[in-house]
């Protein structure tokens, strides 16, 4: 899993580079686990599902759901914001995608957003209204978006005793804002992750969630080459990450409005990542 993995985040440097908005893949990172119950959250009063710790506790990882149980597809969205960008925030560049959230409202698509603790304190409001609406799910993207592994786009680095703080800060940020349950599901920032962070994560309970189309918005100014790279790659059960940060992927809404129903065209059905997850064997 940790060599596709690797394949795959390779392929998304360029989307991954920036902390502004949700990177896409990485190089080779690991998974997460389950860890206190991570906020139990869904819309739903049941608790989400997640999947079954990996060796010796390890963090679990899901990168897609199943290929062979229909034509569904999660979009999900990555708030980025990191700790150190507040002032880049208070002189007036935008990490929040007001727009973007109003055309999946529009076109009644549930999505998940990987929420970084700064972002929801930077926009609570906004936090507050996604985390209660439910054709939305929000889970952690940790903290201050900074690397769980060296090497991983130029971010800055967290240390293995400061990964569970990261997650755990984060949920702590979410509820604050007014995220009654965020998700049990975590998202590594730029999708850099090793068998160090998947063990740190552990006691968490998180549920690692990777993706297998990288859609390539982050920083793209083409939004038509961008829809045809996530149509291109969309299989049944398949994950797409796109960031709905307005500065660092100002083409997010109208790759969208173009991707929605053209799909639909084609016989998918939007679905949240729970969702997929519990299609999946071996969660629980």
């Amino acid at each position: 899993m940790i060599a596709s993995l690797r394949r795959l985040t390779a392929c998304c440097a360029l989307g991954a580079a920036l902390a502004a908005c949700g990177t896409a893949g990485s190089p080779g990172p690991a998974r997460p686990a389950h860890a206190n119950p991570a906020p139990s959250a869904s819309p739903s009063a049941s608790r989400p599902p997640t999947l079954a710790p990996g060796p010796g506790g390890l963090t679990p990882v899901f990168e897609h759901g199943p290929r062979n149980l229909g034509k569904t597809v999660a979009l999900t969205f990555d708030a980025d914001m990191t700790a150190d960008e507040g002032p880049r925030a208070a002189s007036g560049e935008h990490f929040d995608n007001p727009d973007l959230i109003g055309a999946l409202r529009l076109l009644k698509v549930p999505a998940t957003v990987f929420m970084t603790g700064r972002w929801a304190e930077q926009y609570p409001a906004q936090a507050r209204t996604l985390g209660h609406d439910p054709q939305f799910e929000v889970a952690n993207h940790s903290y201050s978006h900074y690397a769980f592994t060296g090497d991983c786009y130029g971010l800055p680095t967290v240390g293995a005793d400061g990964m569970r703080k990261e997650v755990e800060r984060a949920y702590a940020s979410l509820r604050a804002a007014g995220v009654p349950r965020p998700m049990p599901y975590f998202r590594f920032p730029g999708g850099c992750y090793d068998r160090q962070a998947l063990r740190a994560l552990g006691p968490t309970g998180v549920t690692a969630v990777q993706w297998d189309v990288v859609s390539g918005d982050a920083f793209a100014t083409d939004a038509d080459a961008v829809v045809q790279q996530v149509l291109d790659g969309v299989k049944p059960g398949s994950v797409v990450v796109m960031h709905c940060t307005r500065s660092a992927a100002p083409t997010t809404e109208r790759v969208v409005r173009a991707v929605v129903p053209e799909l639909r065209r084609q016989g998918y059905r939007f679905v949240k990542v729970s969702e997929l997850i519990g299609e999946t064997d071996g969660h629980r």
